[in-house]
């Protein structure tokens, strides 16, 4: 396997995973699911951040940021507080509680994602490729990725 292989491969996962997400009765909005988790994410791994902050690390234009944000904050998954140095600027942080959105999502079974994209229905070969993604995923955690930086 090569680096462009490998993109490819990250690229694959993050379709079936955002296949996977449940979005029945999210509405339509104009920030995807990706971006979403990415802001998400971000948010979570550095508490107390803004928009523009966001928007650098992420590589994200600053509007899809705040509709991010907006869609967060709507299901209770980050609190948004004012900046006590600068009342002008707010600052993000996770919520403490675990919203009914993130159970929702964080429950949601990647089944019919992954048999999709595998072209079968055959229980077992889902099975079994589901069992090797979790052994990849206990290999290559987010610290992995920090590792990278």
């Amino acid at each position: 396997m090569n680096g462009v292989e490998l993109f490819l491969l990250g690229r694959t996962l993050m379709k079936i995973g955002e296949e996977a997400i449940p979005t029945e009765g999210v509405g339509r909005y104009s920030t995807n699911t990706r971006s979403v988790l990415i802001v998400m994410l971000d948010i979570y791994a550095h508490a107390d951040t803004t928009v523009g902050e966001i928007a650098t690390r992420t590589g994200l234009p600053q509007s899809a940021v705040s509709g991010c944000v907006a869609r967060l904050r709507e299901v209770n998954s980050v609190v948004v507080t004012p900046d006590p140095a600068d009342r002008r600027r707010t600052l993000l942080r996770r919520a403490p509680q675990v919203s009914g959105r993130r159970a929702e999502v964080a429950a949601a079974p990647v089944d019919a994602a992954v048999g999709a994209a595998l072209g079968t229905e055959d229980p077992a070969e889902v099975a079994r490729t589901i069992a090797l993604l979790e052994q990849l995923a206990e290999l290559l955690t987010p610290e992995a990725l920090a590792r990278l930086r």
